[in-house]
């Protein structure tokens, strides 16, 4: 045979698998609803393993493995199907419209100057006085615990990537993300008026921002010294006798009355943070177009590669995956995913209903858009 028989006969093949695979979701759809009409579960673990069996057992020497995988892809499409049809018309969440005020309570960490301060005045306007509070945690807490609307969050840096205290603080509180927002980053140097360049040994900032200019760091040959947060390494650079000196933003500096000595110290430029704005409630914007989770996979092959094919079967594209230890000594790890789509979707219901049914540990973290 030659080339082009061979391609006919594979397209020949295609064609019938095709068919085939029409029918055999046919028969899922009816199978979905007949579980519904007598109140089953979808998935069924044990009728999954069996066929997955059967199919190894069936299949040609040299070809169990592929087989497998073959048919526990079509069987996570049946699912996926399954869960589609029979939340046509359920809503995933319920859930009360977002309305941003610059009166609303937020609370921040750091203190007056802080990049999150910025990120606050862009959600909610220019008036907001955000309360500011000592650590991360104190702002999870604050809105757990209801003393405050809102919070900012800072969540990643488009120079030094996750901020992972952050991540680590969202498995322990409950709350919804509920607005996003980037502020560029305008790092400078700063210290007490009069303070030399070659004087400062230490630089004070917070972790990111030390990160974001290691390079200004090490050609001045300083010593990085982490700080809370940078507008509260500003402060304390101001008050201190020490010649010391402070990473932080141009109006952070002015505010504290630091000179600044060099602006744009960031090892690349332009610089951006990503806020998240949190909340009690889960509140949806009316442009809504992301959405984030958190959850646990089963330590078996393939748990990750099924997951993600989800996204692809669903037409939802996967925006962010993080993951972070469990600390529990397991060598465990939390997934964090953010991925495209709208509660209202069909497909995105179908999606989590299936992801919070079957999983270990699933949390569904909001539905935002970006300011």
């Amino acid at each position: 045979m030659n080339l082009e028989e061979l391609r006919k006969g594979i397209n020949e093949i295609d064609r019938r698998i095709v068919s085939d695979f029409s029918q055999r979701m046919e028969l899922c759809r009816q199978v979905a609803l007949y579980k519904q009409e007598h109140g089953m579960q979808i998935f069924q673990t044990d009728r999954e393993k069996e066929v997955i069996q059967r199919i190894r057992d069936s299949a040609p020497e040299g070809l169990e493995s592929y087989s497998a995988v073959l048919f526990q892809n079509i069987m996570d499409i049946s699912k996926y199907l399954q869960y589609r049809e029979l939340h046509k018309n359920v809503q995933a969440y319920e859930y009360k419209a977002l309305h941003l005020e610059d009166s609303a309570s937020v609370a921040c960490q750091g203190t007056a100057g802080a990049n999150a301060e910025t990120a606050a005045k862009q959600v909610f306007g220019k008036n907001c006085k955000p309360k500011f509070l000592p650590g991360f945690a104190d702002v999870f807490e604050a809105v757990q615990n209801g003393e405050v609307q809102f919070g900012i969050i800072p969540v990643e840096n488009s120079t030094a990537g996750s901020v992972v205290q952050a991540y680590d603080l969202m498995a322990k509180y409950n709350f919804y993300i509920c607005k996003t927002t980037t502020v560029e980053i305008t790092n400078c140097f700063a210290v007490r008026k009069g303070t030399k360049l070659w004087d400062v040994k230490e630089v004070y900032s917070h972790p990111q921002a030390l990160t974001q200019c290691a390079r200004f760091i090490t050609v001045h040959d300083m010593h990085p010294m982490p700080y809370s947060n940078t507008a509260t390494a500003a402060q304390m650079v101001a008050e201190s006798d020490q010649p010391y000196g402070a990473i932080c933003s141009e109006n952070c500096a002015k505010l504290h009355g630091l000179e600044i000595l060099q602006k744009y110290i960031s090892d690349y430029v332009p610089n951006y943070t990503r806020f998240i704005c949190i909340s009690k409630e889960l509140l949806l914007p009316d442009d809504a177009n992301r959405i984030s989770v958190m959850l646990k996979l089963p330590h078996e092959e393939g748990s990750l590669y099924r997951l993600l094919s989800k996204f692809l079967i669903g037409d939802m594209n996967l925006l962010k995956l993080e993951s972070r230890p469990i600390r529990n000594g397991s060598f465990e790890v939390m997934f964090y995913l953010d991925f495209s789509g709208n509660i209202h979707d069909t497909s995105v219901c179908a999606l989590l209903q299936e992801l919070s049914e079957n999983l270990e540990y699933f949390k569904f973290l909001g539905n935002f858009s970006e300011i």
